[in-house]
């Protein structure tokens, strides 16, 4: 077949024109070369596909079927040929992302309003799941890019977009009951409270538990929620003391609506970012999404 592909770009012309001087002028090959290819393609089919004429020539039976699917070949690469064309013209292409629903609201959204203005050709498809499983399927290439935090020991492109600080946070008249109940100023908050965090497929909710295992902290009573939404509004209600990103609630700590819980050892920082599989290969709508992100980072806060 990959020999023949020149062979039936000569006959998908000759059955078009019906000529074979013409179709020499066209493709600047002269008459006996494409006499030579039509008989070479017709010795590997073991039949004839053109009757000759005075005229010029027509199509057999044979060759009327051939031409059917050879057209429909040259067709469908044609279109192709165009697309690439319109896409690059119009930087068009398609953007698979994958992204928690907590980044997607606090910090991917900001963010693709001003890119989808700048690339309105661009095809966003957003897989709304949990970063493990964002970081699953962009290794398997079902994806094209992720906003995580930064993974180790991953051979991935990274592109880092904020810092972010984990923290425990509640209202006041939860903190003020429970010292109530205790029957004491001085609680210790994890054994005492409802302690509130995401469920163990979560990323985060691995790293504060590594957290807490390094630093000696034990939780009696955990409560576990599926998103970080859910999470600042139990603690927001007065459920208990809920695992929290700052920059989610900062608001309601400089309020006063909900008040940090005082930590022997800080949580580290960090880093939340884009990213991708190794640079090579790379789509153009991928390399858009990327530039896009390093000219415009203080979009998102």
């Amino acid at each position: 077949m990959d020999q023949n592909l020149s062979l039936y770009k000569i006959f998908y012309e000759v059955a078009k024109t019906e000529n074979i001087s013409r179709t020499s002028k066209e493709l600047y090959i002269s008459q006996p070369a494409i006499s030579k290819s039509i008989s070479k393609l017709e010795s590997s089919l073991n039949t004839a596909l053109f009757i000759r004429n005075s005229r010029g020539v027509q199509l057999t039976e044979d060759g009327k079927v051939l031409y059917e699917y050879v057209k429909a070949a040259f067709d469908a690469l044609s279109r192709g040929e165009e697309e690439i064309r319109q896409n690059q013209l119009l930087g068009a292409g398609q953007l698979h992302i994958g992204v928690s629903t907590t980044l997607c609201r606090y910090m991917l959204l900001p963010y693709l309003k001003g890119f989808i203005s700048a690339f309105p050709h661009i095809k966003i498809t957003l897989e709304n799941q949990s970063s493990s499983k964002s970081l699953e399927m962009l290794e398997q290439g079902l994806i094209d890019v992720c906003l995580i935090a930064e993974p180790k020991h991953r051979r991935l492109d990274f592109y880092p977009v904020k810092e972010i600080e984990d923290c425990f946070v509640a209202t006041g008249s939860y903190l003020n009951n429970l010292q109530l109940r205790e029957g004491s100023q001085d609680v210790n908050w994890f054994e005492a409270g409802n302690i509130m965090m995401l469920d163990r497929s979560n990323v985060t909710r691995l790293y504060i538990d590594q957290y807490m295992i390094e630093n000696k902290i034990e939780c009696r009573q955990i409560l576990e929620v599926s998103s970080m939404d859910l999470l600042i509004e139990f603690a927001r209600i007065g459920m208990g003391i809920g695992c929290v990103i700052k920059d989610f609630v900062r608001e309601d700590l400089e309020q006063g609506l909900l008040t940090e819980i005082p930590l022997s050892a800080p949580i580290h920082r960090r880093t939340i970012g884009f990213a991708s599989r190794l640079a090579a290969g790379h789509s153009r709508a991928v390399d858009a999404f990327m530039n896009y992100y390093k000219s415009n980072t203080e979009v998102i806060f």
